[in-house]
């Protein structure tokens, strides 16, 4: 079974900010795929279900971002799933807007809810769906910059960008790793 995690925070103030991108992407999964996003547990909303012909865990982590890696350390002992099966979809500065990039491997990049992870399971080995957010004009703006609500501009291309997402994640369970990158990684998704 795959454990696709999404990134973000609880709470109605946050639900369409910039960092809960990987909440969005994962309700945009559950939508495409028809599994439930009802059930409660291990700090998460979860839902199973498939994609294509793989068993898969969706999960939302209800613990707020910086604490993120507690959720899945309870959701990886409990349904003993590997390194290699975790797939964690997440907001990035480091990327423009309307930018998918995927990864596998490697440090937080600053990222609190992946610094968690990290440090929480022990392992980097995972799988990201990096989803560009963009820099805000200053440095000291960050914190208030991924916790705002997208503009109205890019509220309009939020569709594009979680279906991008959305689908590169299905490419990654379904194909790998390798097949997803060669496919999403290096392209523009603007579909204007």
């Amino acid at each position: 079974m795959k454990l696709i995690v999404g990134l973000g925070n609880p709470g109605e103030q946050y639900q369409a900010s910039r960092h809960n991108l990987g909440f969005l992407t994962i309700d945009y999964l559950a939508g495409r795929h028809g599994i439930s996003l009802q059930r409660r547990g291990f700090d998460s909303f979860l839902g199973q279900g498939r994609i294509g012909n793989e068993a898969v865990l969706l999960a939302k982590p209800q613990t707020f971002m910086n604490l993120s890696g507690a959720a899945l350390e309870k959701l990886q002992a409990y349904f003993r799933t590997e390194t290699e099966d975790l797939l964690v979809i997440h907001d990035d500065l480091d990327l423009p807007f309307q930018t998918v990039r995927l990864k596998k491997d490697g440090g937080s990049g600053g990222h609190k809810g992946l610094a968690s992870i990290i440090e929480r399971l022990g392992n980097s080995g995972f799988v990201r769906v990096r989803v560009g957010i963009g820099k805000p004009a200053r440095k000291g703006m960050i914190e208030s910059y991924v916790l705002s609500p997208f503009t109205t501009e890019e509220q309009r291309e939020l569709p594009n960008i979680l279906t991008a997402a959305g689908n590169a994640a299905s490419e990654i369970v379904g194909n790998g790793i390798e097949s997803a990158m060669r496919i999403y990684n290096g392209k523009s998704i603007k579909l204007t």
